[in-house]
């Protein structure tokens, strides 16, 4: 599988009342076809961000002002609108947090689902409709060729988000982004959704990045995951590690706060004291500092890079702890280089 998806050390910052404040920090992260990666963490991280600035959709105060996003070797940070229009919806459809506010309230679903199937793939005004209705159908909503006429204030808050995810993966898109995809939906239909998006994966090799608070949607769908906090990614690495041998003292936490059905009954769930710090007044050294069980004097001065520890590549901790552990991996690969030389 090739490469599809490249994020290098994006900055994205906003200009406010009080000047410039940066909401995402250096995030890297790469995907290849048929891939999924989640991006996990509280409100406030920086995973919605992450996935608007790919996007190119942030406010008019926002901008990215550092870093690369390569999309099958094209470059994305600096692509004018009227490209990236062209891009969205073919290239990448992105299923959003609010389908309250995604919906045009004066255009019908069909006229807004067709708008993008019309333009993309070229199908005839009854070719479109009858694609639109189809995809309803598949996303689960009953009386598809009822509701295809409809306004988006006769449909509950479930039904609007169905066709959302309709619409982005109408045109079969090679990069999916889904922001939340299943808050709003029951357990049946969320299944039914994530079926949908296994199979859109399988068949289209479609990559996917997977914005979610839901543990058990990562350990279903992830193939990798990256935890973010604070606007950075803390801890990076394959989902069956970040279950079976998590090391930042910020996904610890994570995982502590889920029950477990091997729990005792009267066990109660741990919870991360505190609350992440503002965009306004980020530490000096590490973010975790003040929440952190394993702090040490230098967190507060000192920024912990995300660097690979033990002997995996695919595992980065942005994390002091394991320092020894990263100068051992540094110091092998060095070694191995002199011996290929």
């Amino acid at each position: 599988m090739g490469e599809l998806l490249k994020v290098d050390k994006i900055k994205t910052e906003f200009k406010t009342d009080k000047g410039m404040v940066t909401s995402v920090d250096e995030v890297s992260f790469d995907l290849k076809e048929g891939e999924t990666i989640c991006l996990v963490g509280e409100s406030g991280c920086g995973k919605s961000v992450t996935s608007l600035s790919i996007m190119h959709l942030l406010d008019k105060n926002g901008s990215v002002t550092h870093g690369s996003i390569l999309l099958n070797g094209k470059e994305l940070v600096n692509m004018s609108e009227a490209e990236m229009r062209k891009v969205r919806g073919n290239e990448i459809s992105m299923i959003f947090q609010e389908p309250m506010t995604s919906l045009n309230p004066v255009l019908t679903i069909g006229d807004q689902l067709t708008e993008g199937i019309r333009l993309h793939m070229g199908y005839s005004k009854k070719e479109a409709r009858d694609y639109a209705v189809e995809m309803l159908k598949k996303v689960g909503i009953p009386r598809a060729e009822g509701i295809v006429d409809d306004y988006p204030h006769r449909l509950s808050g479930g039904m609007r988000q169905r066709v959302m995810i309709a619409m982005a993966l109408s045109c079969k898109p090679k990069l999916l982004i889904a922001d939340e995809p299943t808050t709003a939906l029951d357990v049946t239909i969320q299944a039914q959704i994530l079926k949908l998006m296994k199979g859109l994966r399988s068949e289209s090799k479609t990559a996917i990045i997977l914005i979610t608070h839901d543990l058990g949607v990562v350990a279903e769908m992830a193939d990798k995951v990256a935890v973010m906090y604070a606007g950075q990614v803390v801890e990076e690495t394959d989902v069956f590690t970040l279950f079976d041998n998590p090391k930042h003292p910020y996904t610890l936490g994570l995982m502590k706060s889920i029950p477990h059905i091997t729990n005792p009954d009267d066990m109660r769930l741990e919870s991360i004291p505190g609350s992440v710090p503002s965009v306004y007044n980020m530490p000096k050294g590490c973010r975790f500092y003040d929440r952190c069980p394993f702090a040490m004097k230098r967190c507060l001065e000192e920024k912990p890079e995300l660097r690979p520890i033990e002997d995996k590549k695919s595992h980065s901790i942005r994390c002091f702890l394991y320092e020894k552990e990263e100068r051992e991996f540094e110091e092998k690969k060095q070694d191995e280089k002199e011996v290929l030389s």
